[in-house]
């Protein structure tokens, strides 16, 4: 599992150990914790160092792949693209061309609701034209269009993951989302709460939605967990390329964040009203018809209020030490 020791790869690996796996986390730890390997061996290493991977496949003959190793912040890629392409596309085809080097041919693939770019319409479904506005979003797309590739060429056996917005941590407090920087609306809207960081701010009050915030569709990072278990099963048995949208298909405003924050905390969250960010979408919201009817799948623990409170006892976890 690359990325396995980051925020949806730890607790992807806590899913699969659960259900019957041995997960091996592959990670270089720039922004994994090695504190959050908890189920399985770490084996430390960068997609793109062709050795190293050769002599960990080797190592740990592993039936598949999750591929969770990626830079993933949006601003960052905008003024630096070459990291982004040389990491996520070319780091991508490095582990593509290592796994059937050794005859692993299916792979689970982290991909973004970011490939989407600004929707022609809400909520979004799996057929609608890709068409990202960041060099992160492009890059992924890339990838899903170079194992479109490689199935086509090797038989390679793919499932694509568009996530939407994960959030949350795991419910027994053993692990959390701890990014340096952080940028997510739920963590900076604690730290805000808690006096722990500085106030928050909302970027644009005059969009087209109910209270002028920007929607979005929140899952908690244990149904995202699930689902990769779900989708390396189906590979098992359909060897068939697919692309699945993760989300709960309702919206939630930043607004609506902020009063699900105080509600969990009893604290306010102080925050300003800043200009809305260039190329911010009024409505994200996918549609996971597909993902319950083919995977078997649904995301019951992601209600707002489930979300904020155990991403709240993270951060008290953390604080505690």
């Amino acid at each position: 599992m690359t990325g396995g020791a980051g925020y949806i790869g730890a607790h992807a690996c806590k899913a699969l150990a659960a259900s019957g796996y041995l997960p091996v986390a592959y990670d270089n730890l720039v922004h994994g914790q090695e504190a959050a390997v908890r189920w399985g061996p770490l084996e430390r290493g960068d997609i793109a160092d062709r050795g190293r991977l050769d002599a960990v496949i080797a190592t740990h003959q592993p039936i598949a792949v999750m591929h969770f190793a990626a830079f993933a912040y949006v601003g960052e890629s905008v003024s630096d693209p070459g990291k982004y392409y040389r990491n996520n596309v070319c780091g991508t085809l490095s582990l593509v061309e290592a796994m059937l080097g050794h005859g692993i041919d299916r792979l689970v693939f982290s991909s973004t609701c970011a490939t989407y770019g600004v929707p022609a319409k809400v909520p979004i479904t799996e057929d609608q034209p890709q068409q990202p506005i960041n060099p992160y979003g492009k890059s992924k797309l890339m990838v899903e269009q170079m194992l479109a590739d490689f199935a086509g060429a090797h038989g390679l056996k793919s499932t694509m993951l568009r996530y939407f917005n994960a959030a949350g941590a795991s419910r027994d407090g053993a692990i959390g989302e701890c990014h340096d920087p952080e940028t997510h609306l739920i963590p900076l809207a604690l730290d805000a709460a808690s006096g722990r960081g500085a106030p928050l701010t909302v970027f644009g009050d005059d969009y087209p939605t109910p209270d002028g915030t920007c929607v979005r569709d929140y899952i908690h990072v244990e149904d995202l967990a699930a689902a990769h278990v779900r989708a390396l099963e189906r590979l098992g048995n359909h060897g068939a390329m697919r692309a699945y949208n993760l989300g709960t298909g309702s919206g939630v405003s930043v607004r609506d964040i902020l009063a699900a924050v105080e509600r969990t905390t009893g604290r306010s969250v102080p925050h300003d009203i800043g200009p809305r960010r260039p190329g911010d979408p009024a409505i994200l919201v996918s549609d996971v018809a597909r993902a319950r009817a083919e995977l078997d799948w649904v995301a019951d623990r992601s209600d707002v209020d489930s979300i904020v409170a155990t991403a709240w006892a993270w951060q008290q976890v953390r604080a505690n030490g």
